[in-house]
């Protein structure tokens, strides 16, 4: 494997988590950040704009593989374009994609039809590549479930949605596996190592906070797919060990000090 290894959104969540295991693993790693960071042993920052197309180049010069953990709610597909075109002229470098579960059954979807259209600019690049889909985030899950318990007396939760969330730690730590190794274009879809539903998620939340409140699973329009499974990684997938219940009470401590005794959570 030829150093560098250049991450895109190496300062979000999954990004850093990357970035950490690739230090670990010995590598140097090369950052593409809009602002300039301090520096940090065997990372050098650059700083660029991904959908604009610009400071690109000075990233990718060199590196070996990228892994390409930047997204937001718009602009990923030009931003991938913009990151592809750069890779191709310098030494096409093996490009890793993390993408999402279920996608070609919620295409329909603003956010989740961008990323597939990403999957294929990345298919049809020209560049040795591998994509990991990969389902929700414990932290997404996290972050959710603190947003709707800011609701008075009643929570509501998105009914019928069946999921198996992961821990980003160890989607990160198989990014850097997949990108340390040979393309595979796509890689087995990942997992967390249980399945459960929004509703019992955020209850196990409420809980853990110390909460009381009805959940209430409410109908979401145009979800059939997530309802018959879509979110759910098909078989052949892998499976992280971390459960959410060890993420929950790791996260509740770290920011807010160790819950009081769970509460009993009613549920409608």
């Amino acid at each position: 494997m030829t150093s560098p290894v250049l991450v895109t959104g190496g300062t979000g969540r999954l990004g850093r988590s990357v970035v950490a295991r690739l230090v670990d693993a010995g590598q140097d790693v090369h950052v593409l950040a809009r602002r300039q960071r301090d520096t940090q042993p065997h990372v050098t920052f650059f700083t660029g704009d991904l959908r604009r197309g610009e400071g690109i180049d000075p990233a990718v010069r060199g590196a070996g593989a990228i892994i390409h953990c930047a997204t937001s709610t718009k602009g990923d597909a030009e931003a991938t374009r913009n990151l592809v075109a750069a890779a191709a002229k310098a030494s096409s470098p093996h490009f890793v994609q993390p993408s999402i579960v279920g996608i070609d059954a919620m295409a329909a979807w603003g956010y989740v039809k961008a990323k597939l259209e990403v999957e294929r600019i990345v298919e049809s690049s020209g560049l040795p590549w591998t994509i990991l889909r990969v389902t929700q985030f414990y932290s997404y899950c996290f972050e959710n479930s603190r947003k709707l318990a800011k609701f008075p007396l009643v929570g509501p939760v998105p009914g019928g949605f069946h999921v198996q969330p992961v821990d980003s730690r160890e989607v990160a730590a198989r990014l850097v596996e997949l990108a340390l190794g040979e393309p595979v274009g796509r890689a087995p879809d990942m997992s967390g190592p249980e399945v459960s539903s929004w509703k019992n998620l955020f209850r196990s939340y409420l809980a853990a906070t110390d909460q009381r409140k009805w959940v209430v699973p409410i109908p979401v329009p145009g979800s059939k797919a997530v309802r018959n499974g879509a979110l759910l990684p098909p078989a052949g997938h892998t499976e992280g060990v971390r459960t959410w219940h060890q993420f929950l009470a790791d996260e509740l401590r770290e920011h807010r000090g160790s819950p009081g005794p769970a509460s009993r959570v009613k549920s409608a």
